[in-house]
């Protein structure tokens, strides 16, 4: 009876320390959605942006969608997301299944390579230069290729193959398939919950890119979301004329970063689990 009441006791805690910590974590994210909606009449009754508004109104996403630049962003943040992910997970792979197999020549110095350029970097001055000798200046190509493979990914998914049972890939060349054979129809099915998590990673670096843009990128037709988001957020506040029917400079602000911030909000919940069981399958060999 005793270790009951205990146990009850250390349940209620531990539901009062998640129920506190959730708030945290979601009054963030209220206030945001709560400001980008909130109409300015509302502000200047209340004296300034309430948590719940009594009124909403989507005249700032209206105003981002249409005057802003925000949908060609969009599509272009969404091409390079696309695009970028699907070359990277290739590469990825193609990468890491045969640095896998321990019997592969040489593999110890393309490890020793790979965990190189984890440590160092040629810089931005000569990786610049990389860019534009290639001529990928001002393209979309040039928020793609340059991070086209990631050493600490191809790491995870060398260490998730390595886990898999050596029987079934012996089976495998037994019946007469080859190597890339037993990749597509045996180490990728096997494997949906690391490729997911590498997919995950690869898409939201793409989908938050900012610093390639404005390394690599003048026409503004092709900037991506973030830097216009961030175009947004540095606007200073609007003239005080016809004060009724303005949107406030915040409003818009925040709608922006909701209008950023969705699209992941929405994806990652159905990768979630494959996203923990990746990491920590991956991560138990290095």
């Amino acid at each position: 009876m005793v270790k009951g009441i205990e146990d009850r006791i250390v349940n209620t805690i531990v539901a009062v320390i998640l129920a506190l910590c959730g708030a945290i974590a979601v009054f963030p994210l209220l206030y945001v959605v709560s400001v980008s909606l909130t109409p300015i009449g509302e502000v200047l009754r209340q004296g300034s942006f309430p948590i719940i508004p009594r009124e909403i109104t989507f005249a700032a996403y209206q105003t981002l969608l249409a005057e802003s630049g925000m949908v060609r962003a969009l599509g272009v943040t969404v091409v390079v997301t696309i695009v970028g992910t699907v070359f990277n997970m290739a590469i990825t792979l193609l990468m890491a299944y045969p640095l896998s197999r321990k019997r592969l020549p040489g593999r110890s110095v393309f490890l020793m390579m790979i965990l190189f350029t984890m440590l160092f970097s040629g810089g931005i001055v000569p990786t610049y230069l990389i860019v534009k000798s290639f001529g990928l200046l001002d393209s979309i190509w040039a928020l793609i290729l340059p991070t086209l493979v990631g050493s600490f990914n191809v790491f995870i998914m060398k260490s998730f193959f390595e886990q898999l049972p050596e029987e079934v890939f012996e089976s495998a060349k037994v019946d007469g398939a080859g190597e890339f054979r037993i990749l597509l129809q045996i180490a990728v099915p096997l494997s949906t919950s690391v490729i997911a998590t590498i997919a995950l990673f690869y898409g939201v670096g793409h989908w938050n890119e900012y610093f390639q843009a404005i390394m690599y990128i003048t026409d503004r037709t092709l900037f991506p979301l973030q830097v216009i988001v961030r175009e947004i957020l540095m606007q200073s506040q609007q003239p005080m004329e016809n004060v009724e029917n303005m949107t406030p400079t915040q409003t818009l602000q925040m709608a922006a970063v909701v209008l950023a911030a969705l699209p992941i909000l929405i994806v990652y919940p159905f990768l979630q689990k494959y996203f923990t069981k990746g990491m920590l399958l991956g991560s138990i060999k290095g």
